[in-house]
């Protein structure tokens, strides 16, 4: 057990009051170098604005403000109707923190960004055969796309003479590079909770008004922070995936029948024999467990079966005998609809360099070289080493260290 003083406001920022905490103190990153970057700090007559979720996280972060600066106000998005007992759960539990927290609150509703531009390409996607990440879309067009542009008319015409901050609760870190000016995005001071990856694809125009207070601290803070202030959220479980269900759970397959016809084909080995039918490509995802019992008393096919393939112009699946099988790895990768987040690209040392392509990874995957070809706009990405199940549709982060560079789309593997 290791004894530290629990912050009580971002590191690198203005001093607040202090409490003591104890817990076991888990890897971290490098505290963020403040000769090289800085944190934003807003003057005390601007509006504050705090993305509330009825988490714990953005109570936090709203109570940091709150006691800080007298202009806070909390928002909340309702995104998704069909879904409305989630909804209204958690927009009673976000007018209790505000109230507790004595700030105002709104609501507002962007149901039909949300369908348009997230979730219709989601379903459309997975009818592909694709392996999308609706978080990152969520993020990128509404979270702050579409919330920026909402402040921007609400606040911008409103008062010109105050700026105006967005504050939510991810586990990331905006920061301005002192020597170039330049506004980054870098990993959460927190691996298992970073969500920079989810974070990837923010308009850069937007990172100069965001605020994330939470990045520079760690999830046992964040809930000491909540108990000591006696948030009613302080136990409140962590949300995982969709509001109206999680990507891990096997319910959402059936969700995804709702929106897409059936498509039955068949799943085979790479020989080619048939093992069974699947109901449609998104019932399957590459890297995991295929599902499909083969007779465990031929040497043969004992063992447990994985998915390495989807076929989309044959409608199959193809499985593949041991988790570590050889047709599971890949060591190249083709990025389209690339965007970067950053200008300064010239010092650039690829030995530096990394990729993600899942939330969170046990390892970093080191980039070997990176070709980029100006006239199909794809990007090729080599690897040092071979990573595991990396599917088309899924999402890619290019790191230079914890900073983020940019991100795309896997079209495919080699």
């Amino acid at each position: 057990m290791v004894m530290i003083r629990i912050r009580r406001a971002i590191q690198q920022q203005a001093k607040l009051v202090r409490y003591k905490g104890t817990f076991n103190f888990p890897k971290v990153l490098n505290e963020i170098d403040p000769d090289v970057y800085e944190q934003l700090v807003p003057h005390q007559d601007d509006h504050i604005i705090i993305a509330m979720s009825s988490g714990v996280d953005s109570s936090v972060a709203a109570s940091i403000y709150a006691k800080k600066f007298p202009n806070v106000r909390g928002i909340y998005m309702a995104n998704w109707s069909q879904s409305s007992k989630c909804i209204e759960t958690d927009w009673n539990d976000v007018k209790r923190i505000c109230s507790q927290l004595n700030i105002p609150c709104d609501r507002v509703n962007f149901e039909k960004e949300y369908w348009n531009d997230v979730f219709e390409p989601m379903i459309l996607d997975y009818k592909r055969g694709l392996t999308p990440n609706p978080d990152v879309g969520c993020n990128k067009y509404v979270k702050f796309g579409k919330m920026i542009e909402h402040l921007t008319t609400k606040l911008g015409e409103k008062d010109h003479n105050r700026k105006w901050w967005l504050v939510t609760g991810h586990y990331a870190r905006v920061m301005k590079h002192r020597e170039t000016g330049e506004m980054q995005l870098l990993r959460g001071l927190y691996p298992n909770k970073d969500q920079s990856f989810y974070l990837s694809m923010l308009p850069k125009d937007v990172m100069s008004r965001v605020l994330m207070p939470i990045g520079h601290m760690i999830k046992p803070e964040v809930r000491e922070i909540a108990k000591a202030e006696k948030l009613i959220t302080a136990d409140k479980p962590d949300s995982q995936g969709l509001c109206f269900v999680s990507q891990e759970s096997p319910k959402f397959r059936t969700f995804l029948d709702e929106y897409i016809p059936p498509n039955p084909g068949n799943i085979i080995t790479e020989d080619g024999k048939i093992w069974g039918q699947h109901k449609g490509l998104w019932h399957a995802t590459i890297g995991q467990r295929s599902g499909i019992s083969m007779p465990q008393g031929d040497p043969r096919y004992k063992g447990v079966w994985f998915v390495s393939e989807k076929r989309v112009d044959t409608n199959e699946i193809v499985i593949v005998k041991c988790g570590s099988n050889d047709a599971l790895f890949r060591s190249k990768l083709f990025i389209r609809n690339w965007e970067w987040l950053t200008d300064k690209l010239a010092d650039l040392q690829v030995g530096n360099l990394s990729i993600q392509y899942r939330s969170l990874q046990d390892s970093a995957n080191k980039v070997k070289s990176i070709i980029l070809d100006e006239q199909s706009d794809v990007f090729e990405i080599k690897l040092i080493e071979e990573a595991r199940a990396m599917a088309p549709g899924q999402n890619l982060v290019l790191y230079d260290g914890n900073r983020v560079l940019g991100a795309g789309i896997i079209a495919d593997t080699a």
